[in-house]
């Protein structure tokens, strides 16, 4: 008697830890952690943008996003750039809604053009290594299967060599698909 009304007991305790579990922040279908986003209109300035993100809380998030160019006709200028960032989501839900972002990049950037004395030829120096710092902002929207859209925009300036291109910038524009699981 005393066997079996202690094997009752250990079920009733399992299965109370199991509805815990079920009715805890694991059953929210919103919460998981990570992240991983392809950029849509990356390809018609013939390059692949895609990014991975790692949310650290209902509002914040860590993240890393790698642009390569594939076609130099599309883009001349930019080579590619990887770029850590850090989001803070004013949403309701878990990491969606509006985001403001701050974010670094490594980037390379064609050198300066030197036209020749007719203003139609050039010749190109070697290309240029920096990093940028910037900021950006954007939307997230997440259905409850982990499918994510998300705009974004973002502008960062050339820290260092900036003087050895003709540009010092880098602009940041994305329309992305995604996956949270």
């Amino acid at each position: 008697m005393k066997k079996n009304f202690l094997l009752l007991i250990m079920l009733f305790a399992f299965y109370s830890v199991k509805a815990q579990n079920e009715n805890g922040t694991d059953a929210n279908p919103y919460q998981k952690n990570n992240e991983i986003r392809l950029n849509l209109i990356a390809p018609l300035a013939g390059a692949v943008e895609a990014g991975f993100e790692r949310h650290l809380n209902k509002n914040s998030s860590l993240g890393i996003s790698a642009f390569f160019v594939y076609d130099n006709t599309e883009n001349e200028d930019l080579n590619y750039y990887i770029s850590p960032y850090y989001r803070y989501y004013f949403g309701k839900k878990y990491a969606s809604g509006f985001f403001v972002e701050g974010f670094g990049a490594f980037t390379s950037i064609d050198g300066k053009k030197i036209y020749a004395a007719d203003n139609v030829t050039f010749t190109e120096k070697k290309d240029v290594y920096d990093v940028a710092l910037g900021a950006g902002l954007g939307y997230k929207l997440v259905t409850k299967k982990g499918l994510v859209f998300e705009a974004n925009a973002g502008y960062g300036k050339l820290l260092f060599n900036a003087d050895k291109t003709d540009h010092d910038v880098v602009a940041k524009f994305g329309l992305s698909i995604g996956y949270r699981f």
